[in-house]
């Protein structure tokens, strides 16, 4: 990849992956000027939800140890205020850029309500949490600045072809959706034929720490309480964050409808069979990486760990289960 090319590069950022794609860019000779870092914040500028409350601080000092610049977005109210909609409509984005914070939308498209969790499944299928609180916060940032018209843009994620069928269907390298004849944004996935074990030696290789929930256990950097955790990810979600626990597992039961539902035909009638948190965690064991150093990491909204680590060791989450989106 030349990156000559181009003006400017984004890395949409979070977990292991989306390391290994700054660490390669870095390797190939980007100039880190050119970096940018744009991390979207689940549950927005509130109170901790459904996220890791660590997640912004710990980009942040990604950012600050290699010397790139980082942005946050987010949807208004974040993920909480999506999942308890009701009767209303769209909310307001928000992203930073090199001049400040931008506020753009809201109060578009129908009125809607929701008050149920989001299918587990496809985003197609009405898994809405990855499509609207962080693709379409990213396409919403890189339409609405002047800076990326005229320019060529290098838009990069870290999705990976083992991770699962869909995924190996993507293309390497392709015009970004929102590409046009005004701004010209590629994107590219660098780590697309990786495999777990090379993203892991390329954070070895710089002796890079990485995101705490990966040494407690998780194979992931999904959000804590992803919909897709299986009964060990519950349990160990339940004893890192049990006041985030409690509140989603509350709202399965206001609701009425648990995050892993199932629609089941009996007598020509459609019934919804409830998997409710709970039981998933009762069914689950946490993680044996979980003690009481990692848990105030991950609930530290100000982490402020070193980067670099001289005794490097490969994490639990890295030969754990990759359950998670697909």
């Amino acid at each position: 990849m030349n990156h000559e090319e181009y003006d400017c590069v984004i890395i949409s950022f979070c977990g292991k992956d989306s390391l290994a794609s700054l660490l390669h860019c870095l390797e190939s000779g980007f100039p880190t000027e050119k970096i940018e870092l744009w991390h979207h914040l689940v549950d927005a500028n509130s109170s901790s939800f459904i996220d890791w409350p660590c997640s912004g601080a710990y980009v942040a000092a990604i950012g600050k140890a290699f010397g790139v610049r980082v942005y946050y977005s987010y949807r208004e109210g974040g993920f909480k205020a999506e999942l308890l909609r009701e009767n209303q409509k769209s909310a307001a984005y928000f992203f930073e850029t090199p001049e400040g914070l931008i506020a753009t939308g809201g109060g578009r498209r129908q009125f809607l309500t929701r008050r149920q969790f989001p299918h587990v499944g496809k985003i197609e299928a009405g898994r809405w949490c990855s499509a609207l609180e962080k693709i379409d916060v990213g396409r919403i940032a890189l339409n609405n600045q002047p800076r990326f018209v005229g320019s060529r843009t290098l838009f990069i994620s870290g999705e990976r072809a083992e991770e699962s069928k869909q995924r190996a269907s993507y293309s390497e390298f392709e015009p970004h959706t929102c590409s046009s004849l005004k701004r010209q944004i590629d994107h590219w996935r660098p780590v697309h034929k990786w495999s777990t074990e090379q993203v892991w030696e390329a954070i070895a290789r710089h002796k890079v720490n990485p995101h705490p929930c990966y040494r407690a256990g998780w194979g992931r950097c999904s959000c804590a309480g992803c919909i897709f955790s299986d009964p060990d990810q519950i349990a160990s979600f339940r004893a890192v964050l049990p006041e985030q626990f409690a509140e989603m597992a509350a709202l399965e039961a206001e609701f009425q409808k648990s995050i892993h539902f199932k629609s089941v035909r009996r007598k020509g009638q459609t019934e919804i069979v409830n998997l409710w948190m709970g039981d998933h965690a009762d069914a689950g064991t946490p993680f044996a990486g979980i003690n009481p150093a990692t848990i105030a990491e991950l609930r530290d909204h100000n982490w402020d760990y070193p980067i670099f680590l001289k005794d490097w060791e490969l994490p639990l989450g890295a030969i754990a289960s990759q359950n998670g989106p697909s």
